[in-house]
């Protein structure tokens, strides 16, 4: 009997701008109106820095994926006005009209064009709600450009705060372009501006200029029919409307451009000037730019209603305050990170007291003699370790993280630390498997696997391994606790987070960071449902019994074998390098340290049975425990780590991985010897 398939189909809006018909996507605004903040939050972590041609101001461009779409944003200088504008204004105005495609009249120019970049295929105006008057004189004038334009209303969180309703449909329809709102800050409305600035250039509709005021436009149209030859036009390559607005203003760039290429209509075009100052009340100049003036501060009145609808300051306010604003973000994901921290300490202890340790308080009295029994003593070691790690540890945390997901404090943590985590060549988003590396690095590495791709899919995979898991931190805890103090397991830690900090760093090198930019979604929040919470986390739980259990099953019964023959005594004399000359550590710890590949806590209970005491300070010395500790928190997790690398990352990464948790756990801990025992010896 065939079996049916269930297919489902999801309707995609065309053309898609991937590869080759990727967008160009232009983010401009005046200072301080949170232009760049929009950039950082959907930015790669390979953003190119260029400086616009004959200035120092400088312009970023990344890649980002909008959906299904792929684009480059480029996020240019400040630019205050068209109006006659500075040098920098000046190169970013070029390149809005032209990018790298030069027009006739500036072939002679001795540099090359402002940006090395083809012109935008879309502009997105960033504007501040508190002060919109002044920033719509710049949506008049870049409504003159001829491609489309998106408008983001930003900071109207600030706006709501000082009584300010901005109707952003209101606006809309009297500028004809999308208007967004954003908190950009707090990511908010980010990734609704970007989906309007895709559907906008799919449409392929730009907006038209608002025509100035009737008096002025007896006065331009004189000036319109000397410009409109088609010898000027095909010269200038800009919309007629921008030119002739251009001239009337007396941008001196346009004019000297006329004068050099056209000297008739040049002259022609200055007696009409002439003309028109003497009709106006004020030089045509001047009344251009009072009239845009007066007709921006019409459209802010018209968009604006003081003493509007204040927003309701509830649970979902402070909650955005807590984890999405510039002073409390990273103390919300503290306290988040608290709360896994519980649950690692508490709750999976005490789940793993209930579980895993009773079982193996039971088959502590199974001590087979035979090879038959040492398997299925073996055996069973490797399922107690698989209960270890599943009842206790990866499930209580993803039930946790995937319930966070679902209520929507997982999106705004990614939000506040992805800055950082773009130092490390990541993402954000990362932050959900780190936090799973508390408990457990196989579930997390896992999660990287699901959530990411290419160079920072492995870069991800190589420093979570350094995340000191439950196990590794539970032995810190033990012995650092007890017998160094906790100065000692502080100073751990701490070397945890400087190495994978440094690592970090060392391994953007290695693989550079390719991958575009998202743009993240802050979702409402919402209340966790079973159904779906279950379902997810079998799904990011369930290849644990395919791909962990017979790696650890059988690593187990590799060693124990292995043990059973005797070559522990000869494993021993093959570590001595490593544990005695370079740790400088008692020889029979070697096979300890071996049997860590299984499971962090055997290494525990196999330094009592080697050293035949569980008062181990009565053999090794406190700079010997730091050190001892140092290596089991830099070595390889487990077996079970390296089985779900093999699937996440591929072999050669998954052996490159085995290769640099040894070296760097040799490394630090060695060094942190000799470095412990020279100080001893001048303090003594």
């Amino acid at each position: 009997m065939k079996r049916s398939v269930k297919t489902a189909t999801i309707s995609v809006r065309g053309p898609l701008f991937r590869g080759a018909r990727q967008l160009r996507i232009a983010l401009v605004g005046l200072p301080g109106c949170g232009k760049s903040t929009i950039f950082r939050a959907v930015q790669s972590a390979a953003v190119r820095t260029g400086a616009l041609a004959g200035t120092r101001r400088a312009y970023d461009e990344c890649a980002v994926e909008i959906g299904l779409d792929e684009a480059r944003v480029i996020d240019l200088p400040s630019l205050r006005s068209l109006r006659d504008p500075e040098s920098g204004d000046r190169e970013a105005l070029k390149y809005l009209l032209w990018g790298d495609e030069r027009p006739p009249v500036s072939e002679h120019e001795p540099q090359g064009p402002p940006v090395p970049l083809a012109p935008p295929d879309v502009i997105v105006q960033v504007t501040d709600a508190t002060a919109l008057e002044r920033h719509l004189e710049l949506t008049l004038e870049l409504l003159q450009l001829g491609r489309p334009l998106v408008v983001a209303l930003n900071k109207m969180d600030e706006a709501r705060d000082k009584g300010l309703h901005i109707g952003s449909k209101v606006l809309a329809r009297r500028l004809g372009v999308p208007v967004v709102p954003t908190v950009a800050v707090m990511g908010q409305g980010v990734k609704d501006l970007f989906a309007a600035t895709v559907e906008a250039v799919r449409r392929g509709v730009c907006p038209l200029p608002l025509p100035p005021s009737p008096h002025l436009q007896d006065s331009l149209v004189p000036l319109s029919n000397v410009l409109s030859v088609p010898e000027v036009r095909a010269a200038f390559r800009v919309p007629l409307h921008l030119l002739v607005a251009r001239i009337g203003d007396g941008d001196h760039y346009f004019l000297d451009e006329l004068r050099q290429h056209f000297p008739r209509q040049s002259a022609e075009v200055l007696r009409l000037r002439a003309a028109a100052d003497r009709a106006l009340p004020r030089p045509l100049r001047d009344e251009l730019h009072a009239d845009r003036h007066h007709r921006a501060a019409i459209l802010a009145e018209a968009a604006t209603r003081p003493g509007g609808v204040r927003e309701r300051r509830n649970w979902r306010y402070w909650l955005d305050e807590l984890f999405l604003s510039r002073r409390w973000g990273l103390a919300g994901s503290a306290a988040v990170f608290a709360a896994v921290l519980f649950v690692v300490f508490d709750v999976s202890a005490w789940l793993d007291s209930m579980t895993s340790a009773r079982l193996v308080e039971w088959a502590s009295a199974w001590q087979p003699q035979t090879t038959a029994g040492v398997i299925g003593r073996a055996v069973a070691d490797g399922l107690i370790g698989l209960v270890g790690i599943v009842v206790p540890y990866m499930i209580p945390l993803v039930l946790l993280l995937v319930a966070l997901e679902q209520v929507g404090i997982m999106a705004r943590i990614a939000f506040a630390v992805d800055r950082g985590f773009h130092r490390l060549g990541l993402h954000g988003d990362v932050a959900v498997p780190f936090l799973l590396g508390l408990g457990c690095n196989v579930p997390a590495i896992s999660e990287i696997g699901a959530r990411s791709h290419g160079s920072e899919r492995i870069v991800a995979s190589l420093l979570v391994m350094f995340v000191p898991c439950s196990a590794r931190s539970a032995i810190i805890l033990a012995l650092a606790g007890k017998y160094l103090g906790a100065a000692g397991v502080l100073a751990i830690f701490l070397l945890a987070m400087l190495v994978i900090a440094v690592l970090g760093q060392l391994l953007r090198r290695r693989y550079p960071a390719s991958g575009p930019g998202q743009v993240q979604e802050i979702p409402p929040y919402a209340m966790p449902r079973w159904r779906p919470l279950l379902k997810e986390t079998w799904l990011r739980t369930r290849d644990i019994l395919t791909i962990v259990m017979p790696l650890l099953v059988g690593g187990s019964i590799v060693l124990a074998l292995l043990s059973h023959v005797g070559a522990d005594r000869v494993l021993n004399a093959l570590l001595t390098p490593v544990t005695q000359w370079w740790l400088g550590l008692p020889v029979v710890l070697g096979v300890p340290l071996l049997f860590g590949i299984l499971r962090k806590e055997l290494s525990l209970l196999m330094i009592f049975q080697a050293l035949g005491t569980f008062e181990i300070d009565r053999y090794l010395g406190a700079v010997q425990i730091f050190t001892f500790l140092l290596f089991l928190t830099f070595y390889l997790p487990c077996i079970s780590t390296f089985a779900v690398m093999l699937k996440t990352i591929g072999r050669r990464e998954a052996m490159f991985a085995v290769s640099l948790s040894i070296g760097v756990a040799l490394l630090v801990s060695g060094i942190a010897r000799f470095a412990l025992e020279a100080v001893g010896r001048v303090l003594a």
